[in-house]
Order: C-alpha cells, then structure tokens, then sequence
C-alpha cells in the first residue's frame, strides 16, 4: 500500500493527539473523501466511533493503539507505516441493527459492532420476553439484562458477562444474559448468524429498560429487535500474525 493516501483521526487523548502530528508530519494528511487507507490512533472505543462515522466510505481501517486494552487495534510505530499497511492483513465484519420502541411511541434504529444491550433502568430486575425468529423462546428472563454480540464483539461486553468467544469467521451469534436471577443456571445461547432476537418488556413502567446499540442509548423502551445486517461491512486491517482472528483464539487461553 506504499505511495497511498492515508487519512489519520485520533481520539482526544495526549498520546492520540501526539501521534497524529507525528505520523501527519511524516506521511501526510490525505482528505478524508479521498483516502485510500484510514489509521484509527486511539483504543477499542475510539475505533468502534471510526467505523461507526466512515462506514459510507467503504474505506479499510487500520487502528493503532493509543489507548488503554486495543483489542482491535495494531501496536504503535510510527517508523515503517507504508510498509505494514502493504503487509496487512483484512477482516470484514457486519454489524448488528437494532429496531426499538419507546413507551412513549418513538422508534429508533441504530447499528451495534460490538453488541446491542437491553439493561435495566432502575433498582429492579428486568423482567424480558425472548423471541427467536417469531418463536417464543423464553417466557420470562428476570435479570439484569442481556445483550446480542457479533464475533467481533464477543471479547468486550459479552466476555465479561461470562458469555462464549466466537471466532470472527462463525456464522454465530452469542444471546448472553447479564445477572440471570431466573432461570438462575440459564448462561445464554448460541444462534445462526441470520437470526432475528425480539426482547419484549414485561412491566415496562415499573421496570424500565435501555436499549443500547454500541453508544446510541434509547430508554425506556418495550420492545427491541436484533439481527445480523450483512447489507453493511466494514474492513480492518491488521498485521499479519495479529489479525481478529488470532487474538480471538489467543484470548481463550489467556
């Protein structure tokens, strides 16, 4: 990829911002629209906001770690850029689309790299109806909440709930409770990647429940749909030995 336009965006932080004059000095600042390559400078939570805002581009990113964890992110260097963008490897992933409704009438759409969350609002338990493909799978699910994640996803939110790794290239989704009080034992379910996962809310007043899409929160919300949305891709790039992939199998036997 050597000769390339190369557009770099950084978070806020120091480290991210001193990058950007470091590699902007060195290999130029290509305009957005007529990038070739994007360098994400930042963590996790910087690039999931990159895919998000360039995902019209159909532009492959490329993350270097300025940030704190960078699981989806490439080790900082700033020396031999163009050649380990030559070398990279790539990974496509789809997002999630949620569909909500508010008790108060409003639909909202969002799309979720990462996972879509329904938690509750308030000092009580959710109490959550679980459809699978119109089937109703789960009459009552009192809990926290209880999230739908991608593979990619599958490290962050899902891992810490004690939800399954999934190998970027699985045609799965992970449907992971958070907190289960009943069914107490229930650790979630593993499903085809063209599910449609509809929560329906039970007691929405008395106990209130967000949706949340990645960073896009919709509250009190009674109902919410979950698919896999292959009409979107976004690419990755990561060094070669390093990929997606990779740091999926390694991180299970962490």
């Amino acid at each position: 990829m050597s000769g390339r336009r190369i557009h770099f965006t950084a978070s806020g932080a120091p480290e991210a911002q001193a990058a950007l004059g470091t590699l902007t000095a060195r290999y130029g600042q290509a305009r957005l629209q007529e990038a070739e390559v994007i360098v994400a400078l930042g963590g996790d939570g910087f690039m999931l906001a990159t895919l998000h805002a360039t995902g019209g581009l159909a532009v492959p990113v490329y993350g270097m770690n300025r940030g704190t964890v960078g699981f989806l992110m490439n080790a900082y260097d700033p020396e031999g850029l163009e050649d380990r963008l030559a070398e990279a490897t790539t990974t496509v992933i789809n997002p999630l689309r949620m569909r909500a409704a508010g008790a108060d009438g409003t639909r909202a759409e969002a799309l979720a790299i990462n996972e879509v969350s329904l938690l509750r609002a308030g000092p009580q338990a959710a109490h959550l109806r679980i459809h699978v493909d119109g089937r109703e799978r789960m009459h009552e699910l009192i809990c926290d909440g209880a999230m739908v994640c991608t593979p990619a996803g599958s490290t962050a939110y899902n891992y810490s709930a004690h939800g399954p790794i999934i190998p970027v290239g699985a045609a799965i989704l992970a449907l992971t409770p958070i907190s289960a009080f009943r069914p107490r034992r229930w650790r979630g379910a593993l499903l085809p990647i063209t599910a449609t996962v509809r929560f329906e809310v039970l007691d929405p007043h008395k106990r209130p429940v967000a949706a949340v899409a990645d960073n896009v929160e919709v509250r009190d919300v009674l109902w919410a749909e979950v698919s896999s949305d292959e009409s979107v891709a976004h690419t990755l790039l990561f060094d070669p030995g390093h990929g997606l992939e990779e740091r999926l199998i390694r991180e299970q036997f962490s």
